[in-house]
This record gives C-alpha cells, sequence and structure tokens, in this order.
C-alpha cells in the first residue's frame, strides 16, 4: 500500500504543487474579474463531461473489467478486451466534439446563462470552449491508458500527467502578450497539454506493451459486463456533476468573481482530494478487485479498512486549517497582482464552506471501492442521486443569503449524505467489514484533529500579529511558521499515541493462502504488493 501511495500521492502532491504555481499565475495575470469568469466557464464544461465519461464512470466501469479479464484470462483476452472499448470510445468522443463545436454558443447559454446579459463575458466564453473542448477528446485516451497501467501496478505515468497541464498553462501565460487575452493564452494551455498527455501515456503504454488499436467492436459477454456497469455509473457521475453544473449555473447570475471565488476555493480543497483521497482510491480499486476476482475476500476488506484509516490520518490537518485559517491560506498563496484582499477574503469563506465535506470529500473512493470491485455500479449511484437532489435543492435555498458561499456549503451537505448511504448501502449487504483497529485509530485520530484545532485557533493570532510589521511575504512567513508547528505537533501526538508499530500495519496484509500466492506474481516485471501490504 505505501509504496504504491507513494508513487501516485507523490506525483499527485507535485502536480497539487505545480497547480498552485499555476493557479498563482491565473490569479496575477486574471484576477477575479469578467476574464477568469469566461475562462472558467470554458474550463469547466469539458472537465464536467470528463468526469462523467473519463475519470468517473469509466474508470469505475473499465478498472475492475480489465483487471477481471486480465486475472482469469491472461494477457491476450485483456488486449482484446482494451481494443474494442478503446474503439468505441474514441468513436463516442469524436461524435461529442464535434457537437460540441458546433453548438457551443447553445452550450454557453445552458452552462452559464447569466452571461447573456453581459456580451463580452458571453463571447469570450464561446471562443474559449471552442478551444479547450478538445481537451476531452484527449485526456478520455489518457484514462483509458492510465486505468490499463494502473491495473499492472504502474501508477507514475497516469499520476504525473496533470503536471504537464500545469506546466503548459504556465508557459502559455508566460506568453500572454502573443495572445488576443489571456484567456486564450490559458486556453490553449489546456489544449497542448491534452496532446503532452496522450504522449506521456502512449509512450509508458508501450513499454507495458498495452498499446490499445481500432479493433470492430464485438458485443461479447465481458463487453456486456462492461456496459452493465457503466450504465449506472454514468447515471451516478451525471448526478455528481448536475451538482457542479448547478453551480456554474447560479454563479453565473451572482455578482461577477463569484465563479473565480468559487474556482480558487476548491482548487484548495482539491489538493487533499487528489492527494490523499483520489491517490488511494487509484490504489485500491484495482487492488480489491484483483483480491476479489481471486476470492481472496479477507485480504480485499483488510485493504480497504487500512486504506480509510490512511486517508483520515492525512486528511484531517487539512480539514482543521481550512476552517480555522482559510483567509490567511487564500492571501499566502493568491494576493498579489489583479488578486485582491477583498478577492481572498471571499475565497476564504468558500473554502471553509468546502471544508465541511472534506472528509466525505476524500473518502468517497475507498468507501465505494467495495462495490466497484464487484463489478457493482448501480449501488453507488443511488447514494450519488441522492445526495445530488439535496445538494441541488440547499443550493437554491442558500445562494440568496450566502452567495457562492451556500453553494460550496450546499456541495459538503451533499457529500456527507453520499458518504452516510454508500457505507449504509455496504454495511447492509455485509461488504463493509471495520475492524477493530479501525475503530480504535478512529478514536484516536479525532482527539489529535482537536488538540491541533485548539492549537491553531489560539496561535495564529500571535504569529500573525508578530509578524506585523513586515511589509515582505508576512502572511507566506505566518503560514509557514503555523504549518510547521502543526506537523510537528500533529505528528508527535500520532506517534505518541499509536505508536510506531502502527504504522506497520500499512506494509503487511495477512497471510491467507491467497495473498501468500499472490504475492509471489508480478506483471510486466513489476511486483504486486496488496493495497494493505
Amino acid at each position: 500500500m505505501i509504496r504504491n501511495f507513494l508513487t501516485v500521492g507523490g506525483l499527485t502532491l507535485l502536480s497539487r504543487v505545480t497547480g498552485f504555481l499555476r493557479d498563482i499565475m491565473l490569479a496575477a495575470v486574471l484576477g477575479a474579474g469578467p476574464v477568469a469568469d469566461a475562462f472558467f466557464v470554458a474550463l469547466r464544461l469539458p472537465n464536467h463531461f470528463r468526469a462523467i465519461f473519463a475519470e468517473g464512470a469509466f474508470n469505475a466501469a473499465f478498472v475492475p473489467a480489465y483487471a477481471r479479464v486480465r486475472e482469469q484470462g491472461g494477457a491476450d483476452p485483456a488486449r482484446l478486451f482494451a481494443d474494442r472499448i478503446f474503439t468505441m470510445l474514441f468513436a463516442s468522443q469524436v461524435v461529442l466534439l464535434a457537437l460540441a463545436l458546433l453548438f457551443t454558443p447553445a452550450t454557453i447559454d445552458l452552462l452559464a446563462p447569466g452571461f447573456r446579459g453581459d456580451p463580452g463575458r458571453y463571447g469570450l466564453a464561446v471562443d474559449l470552449t471552442r478551444i479547450t473542448f478538445p481537451y476531452l477528446l484527449l485526456i478520455t485516451v489518457v484514462t483509458l491508458y492510465g486505468g490499463m497501467l494502473n491495473t499492472l501496478h504502474r501508477f507514475a505515468a497516469a499520476a504525473a500527467a496533470p503536471i504537464l497541464l500545469n506546466l503548459s498553462m504556465m508557459v502559455a501565460l508566460a506568453l500572454a502578450a502573443f495572445f488576443p487575452t489571456a484567456g486564450h493564452a490559458a486556453a490553449w494551455g489546456v489544449l497542448i497539454a491534452g496532446v503532452l498527455e496522450v504522449l506521456l501515456l502512449l509512450t509508458d503504454a508501450g513499454k507495458a506493451g498495452v498499446i490499445a488499436r481500432f479493433r470492430w467492436p464485438q458485443l461479447d459477454e465481458d463487453i456486456r459486463k462492461f456496459f452493465r456497469a457503466l450504465g449506472p455509473a454514468t447515471i451516478g457521475s451525471a448526478g455528481v456533476q448536475l451538482a457542479l453544473f448547478a453551480d456554474t449555473v447560479i454563479a453565473s447570475f451572482l455578482a461577477t468573481g463569484a465563479l473565480s471565488a468559487l474556482y480558487y476555493a476548491d482548487r484548495l480543497n482539491q489538493l487533499p482530494i487528489g492527494v490523499i483521497g483520489i491517490a488511494i482510491g487509484t490504489v485500491l480499486l484495482p487492488d480489491m478487485a484483483r483480491k476479489i476476482a481471486s476470492g481472496d475476500e479477507a485480504g480485499a476488506s483488510h485493504a480497504q479498512n487500512r486504506a480509510i484509516e490512511l486517508t483520515l490520518l492525512l486528511s484531517i490537518p487539512c480539514v482543521i486549517a481550512f476552517l480555522i485559517v482559510p483567509d490567511l491560506i487564500m492571501r499566502a498563496l493568491f494576493q498579489r497582482g489583479a488578486f485582491t484582499a477583498n478577492d481572498a477574503q471571499a475565497a476564504g469563506a468558500t473554502l471553509s464552506a468546502y471544508a465541511i465535506g472534506l472528509v466525505p470529500f476524500v473518502l468517497i473512493r475507498s468507501a465505494t471501492a467495495t462495490f466497484f470491485a464487484r463489478g457493482d455500479t448501480a449501488t453507488p449511484v443511488k447514494a450519488s442521486l441522492i445526495a445530488a437532489a439535496v445538494n441541488i435543492a440547499f443550493k437554491v435555498a442558500l445562494m440568496g443569503s450566502l452567495a457562492q458561499i451556500g453553494l460550496a456549503l450546499a456541495t459538503s451537505i451533499g457529500a456527507w449524505i453520499n458518504l452516510a448511504l454508500v457505507l449504509w448501502f455496504a454495511s447492509r449487504a455485509g461488504l463493509l467489514r471495520i475492524d477493530a483497529r479501525l475503530k480504535h485509530s478512529l478514536i484516536i485520530l479525532i482527539f489529535c484533529g482537536a488538540v491541533l484545532a485548539i492549537f491553531l485557533w489560539y496561535s495564529t493570532a500571535p504569529v500573525v500579529g508578530w509578524l506585523s510589521s513586515n511589509t515582505l511575504m508576512r502572511d507566506e512567513a505566518a503560514l509557514m511558521i503555523l504549518a510547521a508547528a502543526s506537523a510537528v505537533i500533529y505528528g508527535g501526538l500520532i506517534v505518541g499515541t499509536l505508536g510506531q508499530r502502527w504504522f506497520g500495519g500499512f506494509r503487511g496484509l495477512p497471510k491467507t493462502q491467497s495473498s501468500q500466492s499472490q504475492s509471489s506474481q508480478s506483471i510486466d516485471g513489476v511486483d504486486k504488493p496488496g493495497l494493505g501490504g
């Protein structure tokens, strides 16, 4: 578990760090004005479809199916299966791209109807969307190869791909003077990044011998199983994206800057979601699928418990920081250039609202893995759609009094409902087995988080006051001091209460016959350690 998580988490962390550098440039160059709003709408449109058809539904259906075919049939049936899926996926994305480019104005009317009263933002959003939307086709290919490589325990290339997006956008923003607007520069950076990401994944897939080729599709039993899983997964992903879509629609009617505040707050909120929740879930899903396919239910359950434990261990400090010092974080990271103190305050308040739902955000991948690993994509859909309905209802109710903060708060409420329902469905089906170690760890982690919260609450004002005479990087210095002290306090509490032996539980799975036999196997020269080991 630790080695694979460190690979995915480390590269995802590097991706988020370069993402923050990118966002710092975006904030300085675009600020939170009309050009920024138009660009973020243009970026959200392909992202909505990507989350539905690529990284969301496709991953949930393809990874367990590919793992099962390869585990039970070997490399040749898996290659045939992947080729047929690739052909159908590519064809569907070409059709979607053609429709999107043809009907872009109508799409902007649907996504951001509030822009109709602002010709400048509306026209710019249409232009930028036509540049960014082809990114969806490219990232879909990246997702296919990423799923195949993850099943082979080759996590690095897929985890590193987003770094290219950040670097490409930063280079484009640095050359913004050569484009009609800075928004055009950022949009072209997105498209160029898609090409670079495809080349990266193709290179690694070539080394692994899993290059997908166009092959006339046939609806054999494996393909039918895939589509039976894909349908519910698409509905579930669409439910989540519908709630995010509602954010964009509603925010387009709010004051200028609301969309930008949502974007910057969500970017920070996505740091622990990506580095911790998605990284651990990415490692967990193929591991559980492989164990279940080989009959190792105990190993799969153990892996899930350790994944939940590790997720909570790493995410609790982020929750505390986002709730107690959000304004300081926003000022330190983004307040420069066109991004003002008022922009930082608005984004900070929005971040606090997102932080209320951070725990379910990071846990949901590990929680749903028990269903997806068994090819059951329908059950998580029920939870997702109910949560999306509640989420949208709260958005409408809170938008008037809380503006974009209400939208973020509604998202957090929906996340808690989603997680609670998934856990309830899993428990009722006998698929959730919380062991004694996880129950004990949960109590200790809550205690350590509470102590950290008290420290931050009482130490932030004195540290900021002590640095008040500094005119250069005052907020940055305060944030670094508090972060370092928090790491020492939280880490010391964890080691002191749980002990160093506790961390050994992430390295070794129970010595069942199944797990012993699996640990001796390898694919393409890459060891296959269990997630719990």
